[in-house]
């Protein structure tokens, strides 16, 4: 008996769930192996042999050559980055000249220096792959300039290979065409700004077309505080929004032609918001989801994570070694996609939950899976983020179509900009008001300290609870669909 068990034929989706697992587990435990010979293609080849042979075979005494094939494989691509890193600390503590792009917005620091990142690295004259945090003085600089800089290279954190503070900037090429989406994501949000006054417009503008780091400094700590910053800047509920009315517009006409123009709004809005870490998990995960929905299957919510979660690490392995953005990315999936739907199926049953019921149950699922992350980082925990989420989530889609109205009329009809914009002002003034009052409230967050262990029981806990609920309610989560 036990022998058939052993025997019996496993799904291929879920071999795929755990090879990727494997996977990250290799890329993760790169960080602290560092056996010379683990960049080899020896062990590339071996990790592919050991996982087409399981996904061949697929029975379940083969699952643990499967695990063992993608750890080595993840192990592989780990120590090909890490063999970039030992290169960087060739350079820390020393004064570099340093080439790169900028690859995402610039932001500003609370000492008023401008943040930017850095990559296609050449440092003193020698090309390193790695992203570079730098500080300077304030500068005419946008994402897909090129620059050259001065500095003293320091250790560097999160998924940042290395820190220059106080750069010195010694040249700023713009090149032509240059970013085209940046381009075309700027001059559209300016004609917003002819409709809709600021702040007001600040959030519009981080809502449609993912200009996050426009936002005024003393809103954007107040939408931190509130637990609001998931949804006022580019993330996936954005996207997901535009993914299903593209969708859903076109789908009576043909299904074709509804999965192109899906695909489309998810490659423009990515390359509009910029190919951060929590945009690369949701571009990656819609555009599953709707091959899927196309093809008239399902993926199990815990396969399509696993999937986005291998291919990204994959394509960066720094993610997997302290990125917070691709942290939370991840969790807040999981809570949304896993968690809220069997919360709300053992709450009411098969009933289908109301527009409030199920905003709440998604919005408290989110908040209890990513938790322990942001109070592992920030050392506190927003006590509001339930009720500013059910008095902003649902006008979210409103505020998005408003404040397109209100840019098309700022291009269209700039004398009466200010009067077309109004619906959006008025909506986006509300939204500004509740986050202004929430966070202000004294008890607004509460302060905690966690250590890693007590981090990895709570997922622990949460882990359980969500058997719990399966094994209780019986819900199939395949019927869980993204893009639908």
């Amino acid at each position: 008996m036990n022998l058939w068990v052993l025997r019996r034929k496993v799904h291929t989706s879920w071999l795929i769930a755990i090879g990727c697992g494997g996977i990250f587990i290799g890329v993760l435990l790169s960080q602290y192996i560092s056996w010379p010979f683990m960049p080899s293609i020896f062990i590339f080849v071996l990790s592919l042999l050991l996982v087409v042979l399981a996904l061949k075979m697929r029975c379940i005494y083969i699952i643990p050559l499967l695990v063992i094939g993608g750890i080595l494989f993840g192990l592989w691509r780990g120590s090909m980055s890490q063999v970039g890193l030992v290169q960087f600390r060739l350079f820390y503590n020393t004064t570099v000249s340093v080439v790169g792009n900028v690859k995402d917005d610039v932001d500003t620091n609370s000492t008023n220096q401008i943040v930017i990142r850095l990559d296609s690295l050449v440092i003193n004259d020698k090309p390193l792959s790695g992203t570079l945090w730098v500080t300077s003085s304030n500068a005419y600089i946008k994402r897909g300039d090129e620059l050259l800089l001065r500095g003293v290279l320091k250790e560097g954190f999160g998924n940042f290979s290395g820190v220059i503070y106080r750069a010195s900037i010694d040249q700023i090429i713009h090149p032509q065409p240059g970013d085209i989406a940046r381009v075309v994501r700027d001059w559209f949000a300016d004609s917003v700004r002819r409709a809709v006054p600021d702040p007001e417009s600040s959030l519009g503008i981080g809502y449609l077309v993912g200009q996050r780091r426009a936002l005024p400094a003393d809103l954007a700590l107040a939408l931190q505080i509130a637990g609001l910053t998931h949804v006022v800047v580019a993330s996936g509920y954005n996207l997901t929004i535009l993914v299903r009315l593209a969708r859903r517009l076109f789908v009576k006409v043909s299904k074709y032609l509804s999965l192109l123009s899906a695909t489309t709004m998810i490659v423009v809005f990515v390359a509009v918001t910029g190919v951060s870490p929590s945009m690369s998990r949701a571009g990656l995960v819609a555009l599953l989801s709707l091959l899927a929905w196309y093809y008239g299957r399902r993926f199990h919510p815990i396969v399509l994570l696993m999937i986005a979660v291998a291919v990204t690490v994959i394509v960066n392995p720094s993610y997997a070694w302290g990125d917070l953005g691709w942290q939370l990315s991840f969790s807040a999936f999981a809570g949304v996609m896993i968690l809220a739907p069997l919360l709300q199926r053992y709450l009411f049953g098969d009933k289908k939950p109301g527009t409030i019921q199920q905003i709440l149950g998604e919005t408290i699922s989110a908040q209890i899976v990513t938790a322990p992350i942001l109070i592992m980082a920030f050392g506190q925990l927003s006590n509001v983020a339930i009720v500013a989420n059910l008095l902003v989530l649902p006008l979210v889609p409103l505020a998005m179509l408003l404040t397109f109205i209100a840019g098309i009329g700022g291009l269209i009809l700039p004398t009466f900009a200010t009067v077309v914009g109004l619906p959006a002002t008025w909506l986006l003034g509300y939204m500004v008001n509740v986050t202004e009052y929430l966070s202000s409230l004294p008890w607004a967050t509460s302060k905690i300290q966690f250590s890693w262990w007590m981090e990895a029981g709570c997922y622990v806990i949460i882990a359980a609870i969500c058997l719990y609920l399966w094994r209780v309610t019986k819900y199939n989560l395949r019927e869980v669909n993204l893009v639908e």
